[in-house]
């Protein structure tokens, strides 16, 4: 792997050859968080921005992550794209979006997930068929009418602090390129596999 001074625009172009290579969900993204015990979760999400102001993705803030993400704002993040044999890895802080910057993107979503944005109390334990019944009542209450953001629910911005790009090479003799930021930019070097 050469020597990349700018871990995003690597990103760039590991990403865009992901989806071309795994067009079904080259943005599915696995991030790690832990409470206020250190005791971990994992869950995938996706990633839905990026620039060199960090990684985007959005959730319901009532959800573990969320609770999870407000005691403890420390996450890591993996995208692997197995047919590319590669895989980054992002450590760093998740800070909330802007309002207008969710709003901007719930708009975005499609009417039935907006719906279930509402109807959903993500990761609460529920009965047979009150999902249904929930997201039955949000679509009458919202007849005719823009479903607009929940407050609970909003993006993430995780802005990273060290960035390991992994690309897989035959005999396990893979390249792992780190980023950390610097006084004067990001700095990078290599480290064995």
């Amino acid at each position: 792997m050469e020597t990349i001074h700018d871990p995003f625009a690597l990103f760039d172009t590991w990403l865009a050859e992901a989806v071309a290579a795994e067009p079904r969900v080259p943005n599915a993204m696995q991030i790690a968080t832990a409470d206020a015990d250190g005791r971990p979760s994992l869950r995938t999400v996706l990633l839905k921005g990026h620039s060199p102001d960090g990684f985007i993705f959005y959730t319901d803030t009532r959800s573990r992550k969320g609770r999870e993400l407000k005691h403890r704002a420390r996450l890591v993040a993996l995208l692997h794209w197995k047919s590319l044999e590669r895989q980054i890895i992002i450590e760093g802080r998740g800070v909330p979006v802007a309002g207008t910057v969710a709003d901007a993107y719930f708009a975005s979503r499609p009417r039935g997930s907006r719906l279930g944005a509402w109807a959903s109390e993500q990761g609460q334990e529920r009965g047979p068929g009150v999902l249904e019944a929930r997201f039955a009542a949000e679509e009458a209450r919202f007849a005719n009418r823009d479903v607009p953001r929940p407050p609970y629910w909003s993006g993430y911005r995780i802005i990273p602090d060290r960035i390991e790009f992994w690309q897989g090479r035959p005999s396990r003799l893979h390249d792992r390129l780190v980023f950390v930021p610097g006084e004067t930019g990001w700095t990078t070097h290599q480290v064995n596999p």
